[in-house]
C-alpha cells in the first residue's frame, strides 16, 4: 500500500531498512480514503536561529511501483499553493504546475490525486507556486522497486536545500536590480568577498570565474545562502544516521536547493552509482559525483567492516561551504566538521554526464521533429528566457502524439542551466558535437556555452512545462511549455 511517511520529526527522512521506527505509523490510502498531504507552515532552526519556513506533513512519501498515486493535497496556508510530483509521468491535469495543468489551490481547499505509478525510482515532490520552494516546499517522494526488499542493505534519503533569512522576492528584486550576487541576511552580514577576491578592473562576472579552475568570464553562483541544509540541518549540528560496519547501504540523494549545485564527497568510501533521476545506469565507480538542482542519484556503498564513521558530503560548486549527514555504527566517536572547507571546488563538467549509460536505453529510431531551444540572459541583467523571451511572452514548444521528439538546448550564456521537462523521460543523446546514448533523466545541466541533446517519445499528451530549475532564473523568465498538437 502507499504510505505518506509522518514526520517523527521535523529533520527525519530516512527511510526503509534504517528507519523501522518512522515506518511504524505510515498513512494508508485506501479505495474511500486517499493519503493525506497538507502544505503548512512551520518553525526551522537554522543554526540556533528560528526560521519560519513552508513544509509538506508527513514529511516524506513511499509508495511501490504498481500501485496507484492516491493522494490528497491540503492547503493549510493562507496563500495558494500547487505541488508538482517531480519525475513522476502523471496525466497533464494533475502535474500541478500552475496556469498549465491546475488553477492554484486556494487556502483551505484540497485537490485528490489518482494515477498509475509505472516506474520506480528516487523523485521528489515541490510547490510549483511562487518563491514557496525557495521557503522549503518540498519533500522527498519514493516509488520502490519490488524487488528491493530481496536486497540486503539500508535505504538511507539525503535531501538537500539552500536557505536564506533574507525573503526570496527580496533577493530576486535585488538581483533583478542589477546588484550581482545576492548574499543571506543573517546578521545584515555582506559575504561578498568570502570566496573570492577582486582584481583592479575587472568586474563581478569575471572575478566570479575565478572560483576552482573555471574559466575566466563564467558565472557560477548567484546567491550567497545563508545556510546549505541536509535534512533539515547543517554541519554544525548533523543528522547522525545508524549503520552497521560492513553492510551495504543505497544513499538516495536529492538536490531540492533553490539555487545551488553540489559535489557529493564520499571521503574515504567509494560509491557506486546505480540510477539519475531515479532511472537506472550501467554502474560508475568513483568517490564524488555532480549533482545539478533538482537531480537525484543513488549510490550503493560497501561500508568497512568495524566501528566507523563516515561523513558523505555535500559540497557547494564553486565555493567552500558545505553540508551533509554522518554514517556512524553504534558505539562510533563522531568528529566535528567545518561548515565551509579550505578551498572551493571545481565547477561541474559534463563529464560524468557523457561516461554514463542507461540501463534501459529508448529503442534506436530517427527523430519525427526536432525542437531547439536557446537559452538566453545574463546575470548582470538578470534577465532569463527561452529563445529570447521569457515565460509569459514566450512561444511554446510543440509535438504529435507518438513522435520521437529530439530537443536541442544551446546554452547562450555564461552560467550552467539545470533543465526539466515535466511529464516526460528524455535520454541525453548529445554533449556539444559528440552523441552517444546516454543516462535516461528528468533534468540535464546544460553548460554554459554549450549544448546539450536529449531524446523521448511523445506519449503523455498535454501542456508541460520546461524549465531552468534555479527558481531565480525560472522566476526571471527561464521557462515555456512543450504542446501537443
Amino acid at each position: 500500500m502507499p504510505s505518506l511517511v509522518p514526520r517523527i520529526t521535523r529533520r527525519q527522512l530516512i527511510l526503509g531498512a534504517s528507519a523501522t521506527a518512522l515506518l511504524a505509523r505510515p498513512l494508508t490510502a485506501g479505495a474511500a480514503a486517499p493519503a493525506r498531504l497538507v502544505a503548512e507552515k512551520r518553525v526551522l532552526e537554522v543554526d540556533g536561529k528560528p526560521a519560519p519556513v513552508l513544509s509538506l506533513d508527513p514529511g516524506a512519501a513511499r509508495f511501490t511501483r504498481g500501485e496507484g498515486f492516491a493522494v490528497r493535497l491540503e492547503n493549510a496556508l493562507d496563500e495558494p499553493t500547487l505541488v508538482h510530483w517531480h519525475g513522476l509521468t502523471p496525466p497533464s491535469a494533475q502535474d500541478g504546475t500552475p496556469e498549465l495543468s491546475q488553477p492554484v489551490l486556494p487556502p483551505g481547499r484540497s485537490y485528490d490525486y489518482d494515477f498509475a505509478l509505472t516506474r520506480s525510482g528516487t523523485f521528489w515532490m515541490h510547490s510549483h507556486a511562487g518563491f514557496q520552494r525557495s521557503k522549503l516546499l518540498a519533500a522527498p517522494l519514493i516509488v520502490a522497486d519490488p524487488e528491493d526488499k530481496a536486497r540486503d542493505e539500508q535505504e538511507i534519503v539525503i535531501f538537500l536545500m539552500d536557505f536564506s533569512f533574507r525573503a526570496p522576492e527580496e533577493i530576486l528584486a535585488g538581483l533583478a536590480g542589477g546588484h550581482g550576487m545576492m548574499h543571506g541576511a543573517m546578521g545584515g552580514m555582506d559575504h561578498s568577498h568570502m570566496h573570492h577576491e577582486t582584481m583592479p578592473g575587472m568586474d563581478h562576472a569575471q572575478h566570479r570565474g575565478m572560483a576552482g579552475d573555471m574559466p575566466m568570464g563564467l558565472d557560477l553562483n548567484d546567491i550567497d545562502f545563508d545556510a546549505y541544509l541536509a535534512n533539515d540541518r547543517t554541519l554544525a549540528d548533523p543528522e547522525v544516521v545508524r549503520v552497521d560496519g560492513g553492510g551495504r547501504v543505497r544513499l538516495r540523494i536529492i538536490n531540492g536547493a533553490s539555487a545551488t549545485n553540489y559535489w557529493i564527497e564520499l571521503g574515504a568510501l567509494a560509491g557506486e552509482l546505480v540510477a539519475v533521476d531515479g532511472d537506472p545506469v550501467l554502474p560508475v565507480k568513483d568517490t564524488r559525483f555532480p549533482l545539478a538542482m533538482a537531480q537525484r542519484l543513488d549510490l550503493r556503498i560497501a561500508l568497512p567492516p568495524g566501528q566507523g564513521a563516515w561523513p558523505i558530503l555535500a559540497l557547494r560548486e564553486g565555493a567552500a561551504e558545505r553540508s551533509g549527514v554522518m554514517l556512524a555504527t553504534k558505539d562510533a566517536a563522531i568528529a566535528k566538521i567545518a561548515p565551509v572547507g579550505e578551498s572551493p571546488t571545481r565547477p561541474i563538467t559534463p563529464d560524468l554526464e557523457a561516461r554514463l549509460r542507461a540501463a534501459s536505453p529508448l529503442v534506436p529510431r530517427p527523430p519525427d521533429r526536432t525542437l531547439v531551444a536557446d537559452l538566453t540572459g545574463d546575470m548582470m541583467s538578470f534577465v532569463w528566457g527561452i529563445n529570447g523571451k521569457a515565460y509569459g511572452e514566450d512561444t511554446p514548444l510543440h509535438a504529435r502524439r507518438g513522435e520521437r521528439v529530439e530537443l536541442v538546448m544551446r546554452n547562450r550564456t555564461m552560467m550552467s542551466h539545470p533543465m526539466h521537462l515535466h511529464g516526460h523521460h528524455f535520454q541525453v543523446v548529445g554533449i556539444d558535437d559528440r552523441r552517444f546514448s546516454g543516462a535516461v533523466r528528468d533534468t540535464v545541466l546544460v553548460p554554459a556555452m554549450g549544448s546539450v541533446v536529449v531524446a523521448f517519445d511523445a506519449e503523455n499528451p498535454g501542456k508541460w512545462a520546461f524549465h531552468c530549475h534555479n527558481e531565480y532564473h525560472m522566476m526571471a523568465g527561464m521557462m515555456t511549455s512543450l504542446q501537443y498538437a
